[in-house]
């Protein structure tokens, strides 16, 4: 981890208590050591997460060893700072994982509220129509929205669009080249998503061809559409929702 890393993380935690100062020296010192429980540790964690995230996790605990340590303990300060250090990272994927569950939940509660609004009333729901049927106002509607949308719950290429999804040509190439079925199959999927995304509205499909296949940040979507950054995160989220749901339709999926 950059020294400037290590600084910007220290500046990020609540100050040290006043009897025990810490400088730069010593977090370098003991670094090694939260690299060495983070080695131990990174096989049974997430391989998405990166080393130097989990270092960064550990760092926090470091910090607490080195302000609380107490050599009348009878335990040695590697001892302590380990204990710490694991402790941190367990912590704060806890929290994480708490976090991503909480996000999904709020994820399939407004795909119910989409659903229940369109089957009732025939037509694509509205938004103020989705804030009433969760009794919630717009304005907190719009921030689950947002939220979602810098969480990334939901992705385009989860629905079987992009590279990542392997709807893409090439994989359909690859597939044909091996399985003449399963290129068919591809091709199927693929064509269910271009009828699917003819079914949004005109804003929803800019947002997610300017997104998706322009390869545009939010903030220029944002310059094109004349809308801000977070309104262009709502309406790529709610695109994304009303795909989905357009995507179980025809696939005959509850």
């Amino acid at each position: 981890m950059k020294a400037m890393q290590v600084r910007d993380a220290v500046e990020a935690l609540p100050p040290p208590a006043p009897f025990a100062e810490i400088d730069d020296d010593q977090i370098r010192e003991h670094l090694p050591l939260v690299r060495r429980v983070v080695r131990r540790m990174a096989h049974r964690l997430p391989a998405s997460l990166g080393i130097d995230e989990l270092v960064s996790f550990g760092l926090g605990g470091l910090l607490d060893a080195l302000r609380n340590f107490d050599p009348a303990r009878g335990v040695s300060l590697e001892t302590y700072a380990q204990w710490r250090i694991r402790g941190a990272i367990l912590d704060r994927l806890r929290s994480l994982d708490w976090q991503a569950r909480s996000a999904r939940r709020r994820s399939r509660q407004l795909e119910e509220a989409y659903r229940a609004v369109e089957v009732r009333l025939g037509h694509a729901a509205s938004e103020e129509e989705v804030a009433c049927e969760l009794g919630i106002e717009l304005g907190r509607l719009h921030e689950m929205l947002d939220d979602l949308g810098r969480r990334e719950i939901l992705r385009l290429e989860d629905m079987g669009v992009g590279d990542e999804g392997g709807g893409g040509a090439a994989s359909i190439a690859d597939e044909r080249a091996c399985d003449p079925l399963a290129a068919v199959l591809a091709r199927e999927r693929v064509d269910l998503v271009a009828d699917a995304l003819e079914r949004l509205s005109t804003k929803e499909r800019t947002v997610i061809a300017l997104y998706y296949q322009e390869d545009l940040t939010m903030k220029e979507i944002g310059a094109v559409l004349g809308v801000t950054e977070s309104r262009v995160s709502q309406l790529r989220t709610k695109s994304l929702i009303r795909l989905k749901l357009l995507l179980r339709d025809e696939l005959g999926r509850p």
